[in-house]
């Protein structure tokens, strides 16, 4: 191998291991931050909210945003129960007290004729769901998790 090619070699190598090295402390000099997706009704947001619910338990200071489309806008509209008997309401007030964001797309709200005021009102409404969660990954650094 030239001398040439191997010194071209070394400095990727050693560029390479630098932003890892970068890369890995800036992960570990901030809260863990995920984004969970929630889009299939109200079975998935029960799993969801119970996922949630134990990820803040293993990572009290994991920042958590819930984004919702479609049927995964339901469990956040008043009234909602995850059982007969058993609201939503409850599970998302006490999650949202301990930092978690819910986040409801518009686009699913006017092509489903639901006012705004029908949701319970930890809600935030964001132009666009999908285009909310491509946002977090790629320009606030969230990991992505579908329950």
């Amino acid at each position: 191998m030239s001398t040439r090619r191997h010194s071209l070699l070394a400095a990727l190598a050693l560029g390479l291991g630098s932003l890892l090295t970068s890369t890995a402390s800036l992960a570990a000099d901030g809260p863990v931050k995920i984004v969970y997706h929630m889009s299939e009704g109200l079975a998935q947001a029960a799993r969801g909210l119970g996922n949630i619910r134990n990820h803040l338990a293993a990572d009290p200071t994991a920042r958590i945003v819930v984004v919702a489309h479609g049927a995964g806008i339901d469990f956040l509209i008043d009234g909602a129960e995850a059982a007969p008997g058993k609201p939503f309401a409850g599970n998302i007030s006490e999650l949202a007290n301990r930092g978690v964001e819910f986040r409801v797309c518009n686009n699913t709200l006017v092509a489903r004729n639901i006012p705004a005021d029908k949701l319970v009102m930890e809600s935030k409404i964001v132009p666009s769901g999908v285009a909310e969660i491509g946002r977090l990954q790629a320009r606030e650094g969230f990991v992505y998790l579908k329950p």
